[in-house]
């Protein structure tokens, strides 16, 4: 019977209001007023019932902001929400700012936003960069995070910001984690999102128990291997450290990389500047100037994220599980996650049914993304690899899955049976093997290479 009764017990006391006051905490929301917020950007509509503010959408109005006077800088903010169905979107900004002459003059809101997604692709507790970045953190990334909201009741949410380290919460787990350094402080906003169907209209979401602890706030220590998206340049955080990532790319130094064929690192070819490793363009052909380059160590199972930026037109590759055994003439034989410019390299239109295009398993299996997930050339992207030890392979594009497949299966044969690397005996399926940059004639830069071992 106690069994029973626990879960029910439970929930009525995280139903109880919060004193906003206990251990340092300060109440954003006095329960009866707006005092101390502003609204910014649009006119959907706020208001305030039995201690909850609630934001009503609008018809033919752009995102609208309920934000707080006050800006902030380390803090953790908790609250609880609840929309009224799965067909609404909104969000929780910090740090965040306003531009007053953008959106023909109505201002517009941008900055972090605690993403308030209660649709089936569960990202809600994400982190999204409002009219800036896009997705810095989407759930992709953290699939068992996205399971711990609840539909058509209170979810608690918790946002920390210590220093660069932003955490977000939703009723008690860890949703993401994300190292950044581009605001130190700013407002908070509450969002209803534009709409533009006739039955959103009206639709409520609702707030409450919004308080928030800037004295001395504490991270609360990170959930077992997070994944972490660190977007400060080739940096390692305690927190990737913890988890067992390492830097395969110093940012000054070609330690650690060298020649795919021969000793040492090429002479001519390959530049490190401003941190970052970058192959020079030459006449477009693989490896004729200064050529591949290739971990010094072998890896098995492995979790590889890299950052890359292209130029105009540009070709290039990372390419996993080298061997270098091969002997061939060009670019060393492995496995490898495309990079391209789709618009303007022909390759991206060769192939079958764009297996040749940007973060596709080249020439076998195409990559399935979206172009607002894709940054245009002269703008960093991230690419992420994984290996798991039972073979199954994933590629990732902006925190995006994009496609995955079994290293060594019959699909994969039969793949590999019908492309240009069915010359090679057991193609892609060596048991460790080197990581590559490709030197593909065209200019291309990488940073933030780092890597994590599975076992």
């Amino acid at each position: 019977m106690r069994k029973l009764l626990l879960a029910p017990v439970l929930m009525l006391l995280f139903s109880f209001p919060v004193n906003a006051q206990e251990s340092g905490w300060t109440g954003l929301f006095d329960g009866t007023t707006l005092n101390g917020w502003k609204k910014l950007a649009g006119n959907a509509a706020y208001q305030i019932e039995n201690g909850v503010i609630i934001g009503v959408t609008v018809s033919n109005e752009p995102n609208t902001f309920l934000t707080t006077e006050k800006e902030y800088g380390d803090f953790i903010l908790e609250m609880e929400v609840m929309l009224q169905d799965s067909t609404l979107n909104s969000g929780i900004q910090f740090r965040s700012h306003f531009n007053p002459e953008a959106n023909n003059g109505k201002g517009r809101v941008y900055g972090y936003q605690f993403e308030l997604d209660p649709s089936s692709r569960k990202w809600f507790g994400g982190i999204y960069d409002e009219a800036r970045r896009g997705w810095l953190y989407p759930l992709s990334l953290n699939p068992l995070g996205g399971n711990a909201f609840r539909p058509g009741v209170y979810n608690k949410v918790r946002i920390e910001c210590v220093g660069n380290i932003i955490q977000t919460f939703v009723n008690g787990q860890q949703t993401a984690c994300l190292i950044d350094d581009e605001d130190a402080s700013g407002f908070i906003a509450l969002q209803v999102h534009g709409i533009n169907k006739a039955e959103q209209e009206g639709k409520k979401i609702y707030w409450k128990n919004i308080r928030i602890k800037t004295d001395k706030p504490t991270l609360t220590p990170t959930a077992k291997k997070i994944y972490v998206v660190n977007l400060v340049p080739n940096n390692l955080s305690s927190i990737e450290k913890k988890n067992g990532w390492r830097l395969l790319f110093d940012g000054k130094s070609a330690k650690g990389w060298k020649k795919a064929y021969g000793k040492g690192f090429p002479e001519k070819g390959w530049a490190i500047k401003d941190g970052a490793l970058t192959v020079q363009k030459s006449d477009g052909g693989e490896s004729t100037n200064g050529g591949d380059i290739v971990t010094e160590d072998k890896f098995h199972a492995f979790d590889f994220t890299f950052d890359f930026k292209i130029t105009p037109g540009a070709n290039s590759g990372v390419k996993y599980f080298v061997t270098l055994s091969e002997n061939n003439k060009g670019s060393a034989i492995g496995l490898e996650y495309q990079v391209l410019d789709d618009k303007a390299h022909p390759d991206a239109k060769q192939g079958v049914n764009g297996n040749r295009t940007l973060a596709s398993l080249y020439d076998l299996i195409p990559a399935n993304k979206t172009e607002r997930f894709v940054n245009p050339p002269g703008q960093w992207n991230r690419g992420r690899i994984i290996v798991y030890p039972d073979n199954h392979v994933e590629h990732y594009l902006n925190g995006m899955k994009v496609l995955e497949y079994e290293r060594g299966s019959k699909a994969f044969r039969d793949l590999v049976a019908v492309s240009k690397y069915k010359i090679w005996k057991n193609f892609g399926e060596a048991e460790k093997g080197y990581l590559l940059l490709q030197d593909h004639g065209d200019e291309v830069s990488f940073r933030s290479l780092k890597v994590r071992e599975l076992r």
